[in-house]
Formats: structure tokens, C-alpha cells, sequence
């Protein structure tokens, strides 16, 4: 990593290299340029240097094989690459994480909110998961939630890179993209100004408790409101809760009343809610997490939405481990876009000639899935 003075980088170029705040915090991405509006959030900041192992460029250019093996041979190159996206995605996440605990923090104790850094932590996030959502999702799969701690920063981190998966299927234009990240990273802030020991609790919540946590999404729509944000985004607060059925919460509203943004992060948090660990309860796996919400009973869930997510992640999502036909344990890696139910799967243990971890893709009449791994099947 190197220093940078801010002041003297040169407006809109680009970096190689993911751009950080005392090595901790992604600011730019190598797509992103280095702009003049960035620089003066930097000042107001009074951060004067950022640091990066990459370097500005005046234009956008992705770096070669031939660069980022540093004279390493192509088969170690090729044993090496995924193993190291996915320990970019890995810092990557835990730098975003870092990044929403201290909003929260902020948030909470002082009532700051600087809209200009969200938005530009999201469109940052945005452009990762456009060029890194694979390894992204096995990364959110490996690193479980703590189910005691930071509760409401890990489930809307891990809910909005869900919702910007699901953007990105239902081809939202870009500017969309990044308002529907803001609105999924920010939808729960209303819970902030809750105890934490209710939204927490492993017994049942009496009348006085079950009205504070009905009250969240009205609180949340009034914080954001106070701090003049989008309309999209304060609505999406208010209306996550709402259901296609009108069973939902606070206004219950049913169908078209309910903005695409609250439908689209419904669904996010409602998957990141079955298959993540709590402390009332153990974390289904993605599979069966998959299934519950392609029953739609009730129809709570708007199907286009549902449809979108089990499009991108596919049935069996990918990071869930998977036993096949063959007796072979894997991970799934990818998606069938022709068909849900058989994606791609790396294999433990194979390795292709030029040094890959080999991967299967699976098929009716072939190698299949048999069904996800528990624990103790994956640490063996």
C-alpha cells in the first residue's frame, strides 16, 4: 500500500487499485474516477492522505494477466486467481461492514448522516457486485452474521448486496441501482432508536414490545425524512414490512401500492432473515431458505421479484455447499441461467490441468445435487 495526498491527485483519474481510508474503508474502485467531489468530502473529512496499491491513471484501464502475476507463471496464475478474488471480496466486505457499523454508530449517538459518503459507499458496492458477484456471494455465505453483535449493521449490509443482485436481474439504470442499494443499507435505521434487547430477544415479546418493534419502519421513514433523502428511499423504510397480501405492517398496503424498492428489499432481507443465524434461532440453509420463499404462501411476496433472486443465486445459491450423485462434495460457484436447479459446482479436491479447482455443471441426466451439507459434513 502507498499514501496518497489527496490534493495531489489529479481530478477523475483512475486507480488500478481499489482506493482506502486508513486502509480499512474502499472509496473508489478502479471503474470509479477520483473525482473533484470526492476530493472535497475527503477535506471536509480532514483526511488529507488515502492509500492504495495501485496508481492514478488518466484513463480507466483493467489491469492484465500479464500485470497482476508479477511475472508468475500462467499455471500458478490460474490456481491462484479465484483464490484471490475471493480474498478481495473477503476484505472488501469486512471493509464495507466496518464502514455501516460506524455509520450506525454515528447515527446513533449524534444523529449525523452524510447522504453524499452513503451514496458513494453504495455506487462503489454497485460496481463490485457487477464485476465480482460470485465471489462476493461465497464470501457472504462463508462469513456468517454474528447473531449477538451489530445485529442491524451485518443484516442491512448483507441485504443490500442482495437487493442490488436483484437490481442488477430486473435491469435497473445505474443511477436506480445505487438509490435501491442506499434504500436497502438504510431501511432498518429505524430499529436504531429501539433497545437492542427487544429486536434481540429469545422469549416471546410482550404487547408494549411488539408495538416498538411494529413502530421501526414509521421511525426510520421519519429519520431519513428529517435529513431531506430521496422520497424513494424513505418509502422504501416505511414500506418494507408491507406484504403483496396486505398482511404486512404499518399501513397495510397490498400489490401496486407498494414502491419496487420496498418489494425488492422485502424479499432481500426476508431470504438474509431464513438463512442467517439468530439468537432465537439456527440459520436455515440457502437451499431450503430458497424454497420457503418460492412457496410465496399467502403470496407475501411480489413473484417477479422472488423469481429475480432465484434467477440470480440459482435454487441451490451460490456458496452453499452441496453433496452430488458422484459421492463428491462442492460449493456452488455460479448460476445456470437456462435453469435454476442445476447450477455450476466447484469441486473439492479436483483440479483441472492448467491447476484449477475443476467444476462440474450439473444436469438432470448427470451429476446433481443430492442436497446441501450440514456442518459438520463440511468440516470433514
Amino acid at each position: 500500500m502507498k499514501d496518497f495526498l489527496v490534493k495531489e491527485i489529479i481530478p477523475d483519474s483512475f486507480f488500478t487499485k481499489p482506493v482506502y481510508l486508513d486502509q480499512a474503508f474502499v472509496i473508489a474502485a478502479p471503474e470509479m474516477p477520483f473525482s473533484r467531489d470526492l476530493a472535497k468530502l475527503l477535506e471536509k473529512w480532514s483526511f488529507e492522505t488515502v492509500c492504495s496499491s495501485g496508481d492514478p491513471r488518466k484513463d480507466y484501464t483493467r489491469d492484465t494477466p500479464k500485470e497482476a502475476s508479477a511475472g508468475a507463471g500462467l499455471i500458478g496464475l490460474s490456481a491462484q486467481s479465484d483464490a484471490d478474488k475471493i480474498k478481495h471480496a473477503e476484505d472488501f466486505y469486512s471493509a464495507f461492514q466496518q464502514f455501516v457499523e460506524k455509520l450506525f454508530l454515528k447515527l446513533t449517538i449524534s444523529d449525523e448522516l452524510d447522504f453524499k459518503v452513503v451514496n458513494e459507499q453504495v455506487r462503489v458496492m454497485v460496481e463490485f457486485i457487477r464485476e465480482d458477484r460470485r465471489f462476493l456471494m461465497r464470501v457472504l455465505k462463508n462469513m456468517e452474521a454474528a447473531p449477538d453483535k451489530n445485529y442491524v449493521a451485518s443484516h442491512s449490509v448483507r441485504s443490500t448486496i442482495l437487493a442490488v443482485i436483484i437490481g442488477t436481474y430486473l435491469k435497473l439504470p445505474n443511477h436506480r441501482m445505487i438509490e435501491l442499494g442506499v434504500a436497502a443499507l438504510l431501511h432498518e435505521v429505524g430499529m436504531l432508536k429501539l433497545p437492542s434487547q427487544i429486536y434481540l430477544s429469545m422469549r416471546p415479546l410482550n404487547a408494549q414490545e411488539q408495538k416498538a418493534i411494529v413502530s421501526h419502519p414509521v421511525l426510520g421513514y421519519s429519520i431519513l425524512k428529517s435529513f431531506d433523502l430521496p422520497l424513494a428511499i424513505c418509502l422504501a423504510a416505511l414500506e418494507h414490512h408491507e406484504r403483496e397480501n396486505g398482511t404486512g405492517y404499518p399501513r397495510h398496503l397490498s400489490s401496486d401500492k407498494i414502491s419496487l424498492y420496498s418489494k425488492i428489499i422485502a424479499v432481500a432481507c426476508s431470504y438474509e432473515a431464513l438463512s442467517s443465524k439468530r439468537p432465537h434461532k439456527e440459520a436455515k440453509d440457502g437451499y431450503t431458505g430458497m424454497l420457503e420463499l418460492l412457496k410465496n404462501e399467502g403470496k407475501r411476496y411480489d413473484d417477479t421479484v422472488v423469481r429475480a433472486l432465484v434467477l440470480s443465486l440459482s435454487i441451490y445459491p451460490i456458496g452453499l455447499y452441496v453433496l452430488l450423485s458422484n459421492g463428491k462434495k462442492g460449493q456452488v460457484v455460479d448460476v445456470n441461467p437456462e435453469n435454476p436447479r442445476y447450477p455450476i459446482v466447484q469441486i473439492f479436491g479436483e483440479f483441472t490441468p492448467d491447476g484449477k479447482t475443476k467444476t462440474a455443471q450439473t444436469a438432470p441426466n448427470d451429476i446433481n445435487i443430492v442436497r446441501p451439507l450440514n456442518h459438520s459434513e463440511i468440516e470433514s
